[in-house]
């Protein structure tokens, strides 16, 4: 967490410094764990007096801020991270402020609570090499097809392999269980176990689920961690189905009840009776 859906919450809520000119870039104090700051300081701030944000992109995890002489600062926020143009949530894990002129935002954020994001400012041809190489196709693009072609053969549960950025870019523990829940796939199943019309209902759910997180700006948890662009909550959450859920009856069947197991040391939410390997498939709609 943050995955996909905050991620992409984030990305268009800074939209608007597209066009700004960034006067200054400054690491507040902090007496917290540092982030990961590449190149240090003095050159970071050097290299980006005067030059204009000319594009946000997002790819994977990752907020992409371009910037004109094809450079971009490359934020992955991690467990903890937030990209924000309103004051943050605590300013003591304030890391890194980069101060605006040109239009109405006259600044943009990172926080990081943790300390476990990274923001690094990197050339074109960098973001090639050390991002956009070891990445796999985006979640919200990728075809069955290409899926069952990157997992297929795999005997890793299909719930793990979801996580595996080099093959699929953006899925995260949370909503890994989330689309196997409504797609009716145990997160147990091994992929080279899965048969075609799985994968297709997989990918197809993965999208439905991604794109209305989206919509709802992603999802807050209990800790109340994540944040929009503007220090406001997100609104997912209101419509997990199994995340968080353990020990609760299943919304689907009826006759299950959500249970947690851990995979590499991840927590997975699931029904054991709708979502039995290789199950029967029960649409949501025949039930909610």
């Amino acid at each position: 967490m943050p995955e996909l859906p905050e991620v992409e919450t984030m990305r268009r809520g800074i939209l608007p410094i597209v066009g700004s000119r960034i006067e200054s870039v400054v690491c507040p104090p902090c007496e917290r764990k540092p982030i990961l700051l590449s190149p240090a300081i003095k050159p970071f701030d050097r290299r980006l007096r005067g030059k204009q944000v000319v594009a946000i992109d997002r790819r994977g995890k990752r907020v992409i801020v371009e910037i004109e002489d094809e450079q971009a600062i490359v934020i992955e926020p991690r467990m903890t991270g937030l990209v924000l143009l309103s004051d943050p949530p605590t300013r003591e894990h304030l890391r890194l402020r980069i101060t605006l002129s040109g239009n109405s935002q006259q600044q943009l954020l990172f926080w990081d609570r943790r300390g476990l994001g990274t923001v690094r400012l990197l050339t074109k041809k960098e973001i090639e090499s050390q991002i956009e190489a070891k990445l796999g196709t985006d979640a919200l693009e990728i075809t069955s097809n290409e899926l069952r072609d990157r997992l297929g053969k795999s005997q890793r549960a299909i719930k793990v392999a979801l996580l595996d950025q080099s093959a699929i870019a953006g899925v995260g523990n949370l909503y890994a269980a989330e689309l196997l829940f409504r797609a009716g796939i145990d997160p147990r199943t091994r992929c080279d176990r899965l048969s075609g019309p799985q994968w297709k209902r997989l990918v197809a759910e993965m999208q439905d689920v991604l794109q209305e997180a989206i919509h709802y700006e992603g999802s807050t948890l209990s800790d109340g961690t994540y944040r929009n662009a503007i220090n406001g909550e997100g609104g997912y959450q209101a419509h997990h189905l199994v995340y968080d859920k353990a020990e609760k009856p299943c919304p689907r069947c009826e006759q299950g009840t959500i249970v947690r197991i851990v995979q590499a040391q991840r927590s997975t939410f699931f029904c054991p009776v709708c979502q039995r390997k290789r199950g029967l498939h029960v649409t949501l709609e025949s039930r909610l």
